[in-house]
């Protein structure tokens, strides 16, 4: 029998990509996120390549604690068990200083970037805990490892707090001696709509030239990095795992070819 993947934001974008590759290895997979038309459109997607395993959805809004407890005991029906929850789900900030952006993106942001995370995370342990096994990994973004950027703190803020929650929630499993496994996805820059766009759908985020320059050397589509990150996932061994695709390595390479490895992303 496959594993069971739940991942959350996995309607579109990098959710979506890691998801089908799950579903291509044969694990049941659960679309999760919160527009319902976009959950169909990527339930249709995926049966409609008759992988293994099942394709299930859940419209699920990962700010809500007790829709979440409702959405994971509606998979347990289904399923019997989860045995990889992927926390995906997040949104970029508006292209604002850290003092022009108003409270209500604030809430919005943390909401879902930290707090999601922080609930998903407390949601899916209860289960763990009960099986007795499970892996858990956080999709990390900018800022996790403290840099910082003009009109990205916010995002960064958020993401940093998420790097801790990482290493917290893995001493915490250590202390409590559980068979769960805790495991960073470090993507690094993924061309989708999400650098486009602030709050998931909200005001168009206008990308600097020089900026987008960097983009279409450092970048890839979400499916190059899924294709890296399923496989280490579905083998991992370790109680805590740390993934990263645009390693130094990998960046510095990127520069010193980049004269013969033209790529414009960003083509109209």
């Amino acid at each position: 029998m496959g594993k069971t993947v739940v991942i959350t934001g996995s309607s579109r974008g990098f959710g979506f990509a890691m998801l089908e590759l799950f579903a291509k290895a044969g694990c049941d997979v659960v679309i999760c996120a919160r527009n319902e038309e976009g959950i169909v459109r990527a339930a249709e997607e995926l049966k409609a390549k008759h992988y293994p395993g099942r394709v299930l959805s859940e419209q699920c809004d990962v700010t809500d604690p007790a829709r979440l407890e409702a959405m994971i005991g509606d998979i347990l029906k289904q399923t019997g068990k989860i045995d990889i929850w992927i926390n995906n789900a997040g949104v970029n900030q508006p292209d604002q200083w850290i003092w022009d952006i108003d409270p209500d993106t604030v809430s919005k942001l943390l909401d879902i970037n930290l707090k999601g995370d922080i609930y998903c995370s407390q949601a899916i342990m209860k289960v763990f805990r009960e099986q007795k096994s499970g892996q858990i990994y956080f999709v990390e973004g900018f800022g996790y490892d403290g840099h910082a950027r003009p009109r990205l703190s916010l995002y960064g803020t958020s993401k940093r707090g998420v790097n801790f929650l990482i290493d917290s929630l893995a001493a915490d499993i250590r202390e409590a001696g559980l068979n769960v496994q805790v495991g960073a996805i470090i993507p690094g820059i993924m061309i989708t709509d999400f650098l486009h766009k602030s709050l998931g759908d909200g005001d168009e985020i206008k990308i600097p030239e020089q900026t987008k320059k960097v983009y279409n050397v450092l970048g890839d589509y979400p499916e190059t990095i899924a294709a890296f990150m399923v496989p280490k996932i579905l083998a991992n061994k370790k109680a805590v795992a740390k993934f990263a695709w645009l390693t130094n390595a990998r960046a510095a390479a990127r520069f010193m070819t980049s004269g013969f490895r033209k790529r414009d992303f960003f083509k109209e």
